[in-house]
């Protein structure tokens, strides 16, 4: 009764090693050379997070846009900010300027101070989230930066947005 125990213990320990050893993803350069990313990938599409890779979510998904008046991250930018922090957590040498911005209503001196508390409320999502803040640097250009010109509402939220550059 015994062997048959231990024939079993020995059965599901050799499937929850191989199990185990199927799920860490292979770097497919024969060269055995690193990407400089860590091997990170998104795991929803397999994609190297790369910063500089203009192919790499980290590039392509870098603002974090903002409600009129308010510098709460919302809900449906969570996984913006958290996609950034697990690449910075993993390395700790990189650093980012999050740049805060406001839509063209309001004075100059608002816009900077709203431009500057979206800019800290990213920074602060990131660190809470295990980001070493020396990493991080949060600026304002409040609406002397806008990403569109025009006066539509659509163009206004288009302005209202941190957005997250990683320095070289």
């Amino acid at each position: 009764m015994s062997s048959r125990i231990f024939k079993g213990l020995s059965l599901a320990s050799l499937a929850f090693i191989l199990a185990a050893c199927s799920s860490v993803p292979l770097d497919e350069s024969a060269s055995g050379a690193g990407t400089g990313t860590g091997g990170m990938t998104d795991p929803s599409t397999g994609a190297i997070m790369d910063p500089f890779n203009p192919q790499s979510p980290l590039a392509q998904q870098r603002s974090v846009y903002f409600d009129f008046d308010s510098y709460v991250v919302a809900d449906q930018y969570r996984n913006v900010v958290e996609m950034h922090s697990n690449y910075l957590r993993n390395q700790p040498q990189q650093t980012i300027r999050v740049e805060g911005h406001a839509d063209a209503r309001g004075g100059a001196e608002y816009n900077l101070a709203l431009g500057q508390r979206r800019s800290e409320a990213v920074a602060r999502m990131m660190t809470l989230m295990g980001v070493n803040a020396g990493q991080i640097e949060a600026i304002s250009f409040g609406k002397e930066r806008p990403k569109a010109l025009g006066n539509t509402e659509a163009d206004y939220a288009e302005n209202r947005r941190a957005d997250i550059n990683y320095q070289r």
